[in-house]
C-alpha cells in the first residue's frame, strides 16, 4: 500500500498520511510508534512540548528501515522561540537523529515577536542542514503573511486544526496561494467525525470505516492529515485510505459538515 506524496515548494517530498503522537508518552511511545512503522506509516509526527521525542527516535531506530525512507517531523516549543537553533539540536539529540525533515513553529504566540527570531534561525538551521524544511503551526493567514512580507523564505507547511467540523477553506486557500501546504491536525475532529451520520452512509457505500473516509476526503483535497491514536486497529485501519476514491457528490456532502467550531485551541490565546 502505497501513500501519495506532495512535492513542498523547496522540492522535498512528504508522504500525505503521517502519524501523530501527541499524548502518546512514556512506556507507550515506542511500542506505539512501532506499530505505526509496521503498519506502513512513513511519516512520524512530533513536537518538544509533546515529551516523547527519544521514544520516537528509538522506535525509529529500531524498525530497521532506512533514513531516508522515513519522514521525521518536530516543533518548536513556544517557550523556545528566542533560542530556536539551541532547541533544534535538543530535539535532534533526543531523537537521535541529524537532521529532521520538517521543523515547525509551534505556536505564532501574538504576544510577543519571537516567531521573527526564530525564524531567522530556522532558516540559518535549514542551510546548515540540520532541517530538510521549514514551516509553522497553527499560523492564521494574518501571521501566514508576516512571514511572506519578510521577503527571505516562505514556510513549506502550515500545519492547522482541520476536519469536517472546521473547515479553514479560506486559510487552505491562502497558503495555496503562496505555495504553503496545508497539513491536517485532529483530521478526525478528535474522533467527532466519524460519528457523524452523514460520514457513516458514506462509508457504508465504499465498505469502509467513517475515518477512512474522512482520511481519503483530506486526501483527495490536497492536505496532508496527521491521524492519532494508540489503538493498534485503528493505527492500522486509519492507514488503509488507498484503493477507493470519494465521488465529487460525497465529497460536497462532507463539505456542507462544516460548522465553524474548532475542538483545539486558538491560536491567538496560546
Amino acid at each position: 500500500m502505497t501513500i501519495p506524496a506532495l512535492e513542498l515548494r523547496d522540492g522535498s517530498r512528504i508522504p500525505q498520511l503521517g502519524f501523530g503522537v501527541w499524548q502518546i508518552t512514556g512506556r507507550r511511545t515506542v511500542p506505539t510508534v512501532a506499530a505505526a512503522l509496521e503498519a506502513g506509516y512513513r511519516h512520524v509526527d512530533t513536537a518538544a512540548a509533546y515529551g516523547n521525542e527519544r521514544g520516537v527516535g528509538e522506535a525509529i531506530r529500531g524498525s530497521g528501515i532506512q533514513r531516508e525512507d522515513l519522514f521525521v517531523t518536530t516543533k518548536l516549543d513556544t517557550s523556545d522561540m528566542g533560542r530556536a537553533r539551541a532547541a533544534l539540536e535538543e530535539s535532534l539529540e533526543e531523537l537521535g537523529l541529524e537532521q529532521v525533515d520538517l521543523y515547525l513553529i509551534h505556536w505564532p504566540v501574538p504576544r510577543h515577536r519571537l516567531r521573527f527570531d526564530a525564524w531567522e534561525a530556522m532558516q540559518r538551521a535549514q542551510a546548515d542542514g540540520l532541517v530538510r524544511s521549514i514551516g509553522v503551526s497553527n499560523f492564521t493567514e494574518k501571521y501566514l503573511q508576516e512571514l511572506v512580507d519578510l521577503g527571505g523564505a516562505v514556510p513549506a507547511v502550515n500545519q492547522v486544526e482541520y476536519h469536517p467540523g472546521y473547515q479553514q477553506r479560506r486559510l487552505q486557500q491562502f497558503a495555496a496561494e503562496h505555495g504553503i501546504a496545508t497539513e491536517a491536525y485532529s483530521p478526525l475532529g478528535m474522533g467527532s467525525g466519524p460519528k457523524n451520520e452523514a460520514v457513516a452512509r458514506i462509508a457504508d457505500t465504499y465498505s469502509r470505516t467513517p475515518a477512512q473516509v474522512i482520511l481519503r476526503w483530506h486526501l483527495q483535497q490536497g492536505r496532508i492529515a496527521i491521524p492519532k491514536t494508540a489503538t493498534a486497529s485503528r493505527i492500522v485501519e486509519n492507514f488503509a485510505v488507498t484503493g477507493f476514491q470519494l465521488s465529487a457528490d460525497d465529497m460536497a456532502a462532507i463539505d456542507s459538515l462544516d460548522t465553524g467550531r474548532y475542538v483545539g485551541w486558538d491560536p491567538e490565546h496560546v
